[in-house]
């Protein structure tokens, strides 16, 4: 299971599950636990990942951190999904985790305004651990909410494009395209027509498309969401209407909505070998680091490139930038072992062999300016695409919000709607979004 991917559906159900934790949870003080790190303890360790490659990957680090802590034992629990871990959350007690790890870095507002996660301040500024000088920052950024740390990250991921060398060799494209206007080109140049379906597309553009969504593009065009005074924004900036059209042109360029859609139901499973760059159905698609591995590993008779995601004519400057997201890794709030979790997550997110060696093995982009810079950090060029995405200066996540994913998947709807002519009218459209998440923001407190 790749880092932090997720979708919309997967998103939606995090997004409900958490907003339940404003009136539950009784989280912890500003002063931190009182437990003594040196006692002799067990601590419940919960987090998503379920591959065989990535269970191994984190029970080799929980071992080294239980050879340098032999007071501590971890018990791991695979496997858990979002909607489980907010459960234990809300409700404590002796089976809820001391340490949690979750994929939703949409949902750290959440975490950190509900006390459903430990503050973490007391605890870095114990360690003089400095997040802006020990993580990538945009990632610092993401896993902090109005200034409370109650999360850091465990590994990102960084978004860009993929592409079939062999179908670019064949059209006499020679490199990936770097503004929007090139790409909608080679999009349609790339795409074979078969009938009423495809023998190739260039690209899926389709919001409901594996990984084409409202936010993964959001960054591509700078759209920041919330004003200063945490207002929806999206009808007031110029690069939301950008890029829906941009989005719905490129939609007809390619056949049109309905068109794409019943070539897009037909397509194999996201995370499987008969994935659809795998299969040479579609010649680019937009993803993140984990693509690389999972192409390589299904052995496909044709070699893959990557590049960054293009970016809108106007910002060519700014090409090399990349929707950023990761893993999420934090503290029960209601753990009594507090100071012993502390170390635990310490441990598996400042220590570098321990980062690059998780990083290595599952194929995300370290979290850490240190292990950013080890020798031991894969060079596979593929992999190496992302981890300079990642470092872009402008590569970013969504703004953390107090009702979680909630806005985005707001504006996620509305595209929808748009590209599939049901809201007509997108000034209009996009002031009915704002003031449907400024309504929700409001209702979440």
């Amino acid at each position: 299971m790749p880092g932090s991917r997720r979708t919309t559906a997967v998103a939606l159900a995090a997004t409900a599950s958490i907003a339940l934790l404003a009136t539950a949870c009784t989280g912890s003080n500003d002063a931190g636990a009182k437990d003594d790190p040196n006692a002799r303890t067990t601590l419940t360790f919960w987090h998503g990942w379920s591959a065989p490659s990535e269970v191994e990957a984190i029970a080799a680090n929980i071992e080294a951190f239980e050879a340098k802590h032999p007071n501590i034992k971890v018990k791991v629990v695979k496997g858990i999904t979002d909607d489980k871990l907010n459960q234990a959350l809300r409700a404590g007690g002796s089976n809820a985790p001391d340490v949690v790890s979750s994929f939703t870095t949409d949902n750290v507002g959440r975490f950190c305004s509900t006390n459903a996660l430990a503050d973490l301040k007391p605890f870095l500024d114990k360690a003089k651990i400095d997040p802006a000088k020990t993580f990538l920052p945009q990632m610092a950024k993401y896993t902090e909410h109005e200034g409370k740390r109650c999360t850091v990250p465990l590994l990102g991921d960084a978004y860009g494009l993929y592409y079939n060398k062999k179908a670019f060799a064949e059209a006499g494209i020679t490199a990936p395209p770097k503004t929007l206007s090139e790409f909608d080109e080679v999009a349609k140049k790339l795409t074979k027509a078969k009938g009423d379906t495809y023998e190739q597309l260039g690209f899926m553009p389709n919001f409901q498309g594996y990984e084409t969504t409202f936010e993964h593009y959001a960054a591509q065009f700078g759209i920041q969401y919330l004003d200063g005074e945490g207002k929806s924004s999206l009808a007031s900036d110029p690069h939301t209407k950008a890029l829906l059209t941009w989005q719905k042109g490129l939609v007809e360029k390619l056949g049109g909505y309905q068109k794409l859609e019943k070539y897009r139901t037909g397509l194999g499973d996201e995370w499987g070998p008969k994935h659809p760059l795998h299969t040479g159905q579609v010649a680019m698609q937009l993803d993140g680091e984990w693509r690389g591995k999972m192409a390589k590993d299904a052995k496909l008779p044709f070699e893959i490139g990557a590049a960054p995601f293009p970016v809108p004519d106007d910002q060519a400057a700014d090409y090399g930038k990349g929707y950023l997201s990761g893993t999420i890794l934090g503290i029960a709030g209601t753990s009594e072992k507090q100071n012993a979790a502390w170390e635990l997550v310490k441990y598996l997110s400042t220590d570098t062999d321990a980062v690059v060696s998780f990083a290595n093995a599952i194929h995300n982009v370290p979290s850490t300016l240190a292990a950013l810079k080890s020798p031991k950090l894969n060079n596979d060029p593929v992999y190496r695409t992302f981890v300079d995405i990642a470092q872009h200066p402008k590569s970013a996540h969504a703004p953390s919000s107090v009702n979680g994913g909630a806005f985005l998947l707001t504006a996620q709807d509305f595209g929808v709607a748009y590209e599939a002519g049901r809201e007509k009218d997108l000034d209009a459209g996009l002031k009915k979004t704002d003031a449907q998440v400024d309504k929700d923001n409001e209702q979440a407190g």
